[in-house]
């Protein structure tokens, strides 16, 4: 079932004006010192990596340059300053958006990435975000962000595996992040649009099939994926995937009220915790401080980042001070250590937290988004 754009960036708009009231938790104070690191590393990540006249960053891909616009907008509304006012428009996405919402359009950038796809929705739903907050025209990012949304819902189909959208339209893979989005932006959508039914029909029918999927595992970890025969590939339980199944299922908790799906969530959050980090800190499989050891490869660079991105949004939904209070303390971990052993020359962030960096850490736009997700996670919700 596919929405009307107009319609959809109307109802935006209403459900953004009903919201201009936070609940107690929402207007918890943030922490100036860290909004000030973080604000640090925006700037080295816009002036050593973006490229204004392309619009993308030096480095760069498709879904992390979408993760980068959905953090500078996530940072400005937390600072309430417009440092990077410009750089959605001058994006590369942002000049889709601003040039279309047709789908043939999004199909040709998209390329058959589902999950690419449901990466440049969240962006482009922070962008409206934080243009509504300061109150310009959000319109084209709202009918982009749609366009894009049901490219994404199109490819769910019950003949393989009884459900979930597939990675890509070559209908290979099913895989645990692709579905974990379709669930996130569906349950966004339901929230930010309670009148409009396919986006709570979505939300519940992917949590359903996730479920009983079998992609998390005995550890409460999700693997990467399913084999042809619709059984747990037993793949890398990255971290990324730990923490958007956490914001997928507090978005849905936040429109049904049903705190199972907080257990739920908080089931995999405390196994990440549990079981991957050392000392403390998260650390991928592919992580080593010292040189010549694992290496990450461009996506995996930035997986631990997006597990604090995902803890923020959980933890705005859940909008529990004693969760709060739970998560707090590893979230300071994690600012200390991207401080202290992740921050290189000129506030560039490497890809290696969990240890001082021995010629191991990679630096890329991708590693400093990271750092600057773990940043604004704890600006908020970690230790002041």
């Amino acid at each position: 079932m596919h929405l009307l754009p107009t319609v959809l960036s109307a109802l935006w708009l209403v459900s953004a004006a009903n919201a201009a009231e936070p609940t107690p938790l929402e207007k918890r104070a943030q922490c100036a010192s860290t909004l000030s690191i973080a604000q640090g590393l925006a700037q080295e990540l816009q002036n050593k990596y973006f490229s204004a006249s392309s619009g993308m960053y030096n480095g760069g891909s498709l879904w992390t340059d979408a993760n980068a616009m959905e953090d500078l907008h996530n940072l400005m509304l937390a600072t309430g300053t417009n440092e990077f006012s410009a750089v959605a428009d001058e994006s590369w996405i942002g000049r889709n958006a601003l040039q279309s919402s047709d789908t043939g359009f999004w199909n040709g950038i998209v390329n058959g990435a589902i999950d690419d796809a449901a990466w440049i929705v969240l962006a482009l739903w922070k962008i409206a975000d934080y243009k509504i907050n300061r109150g310009l025209n959000a319109t084209p990012y709202l009918n982009s962000a749609l366009t894009v949304y049901n490219i994404v819902a199109a490819q769910w189909d019950p003949s393989t595996c009884g459900g979930g959208v597939w990675w890509s339209t070559a209908h290979t893979y099913k895989n645990a992040i692709t579905n974990q989005l379709f669930l996130l932006t569906s349950a966004v959508g339901a929230i930010n649009f309670p009148n409009q039914a396919p986006f709570l029909a979505n939300a519940l029918k992917s949590w359903a099939w996730m479920e009983g999927s079998g992609m998390r595992n005995s550890q409460g970890l999700w693997n990467d994926g399913l084999t042809d025969a619709c059984t747990n590939n037993g793949q890398t339980t990255w971290t990324y995937n730990q923490g958007v199944i956490a914001s997928g299922l507090g978005a849905l908790y936040a429109v049904t009220g049903n705190s199972s799906l907080l257990t739920q969530a908080e089931i995999t959050l405390d196994a990440t915790i549990n079981l991957l980090t050392t000392n403390d800190i998260l650390r991928e499989s592919c992580d080593d401080a010292a040189s010549g050891g694992p290496v990450c490869n461009q996506d995996q660079q930035i997986f631990k980042g997006l597990w604090m991105k995902h803890l923020q949004y959980y933890l705005d939904r859940a909008n529990d001070a004693s969760r709060v209070a739970k998560y707090a303390p590893f979230i300071g971990s994690q600012s200390s250590a991207v401080f202290h052993f992740g921050t290189g020359a000129g506030d560039d962030v490497g890809s290696v937290w969990y240890a001082p960096n021995a010629g191991g850490s990679i630096f890329t736009p991708k590693t400093s988004t990271s750092g600057l997700e773990a940043q604004v996670c704890a600006a908020k919700y970690g230790p002041c």
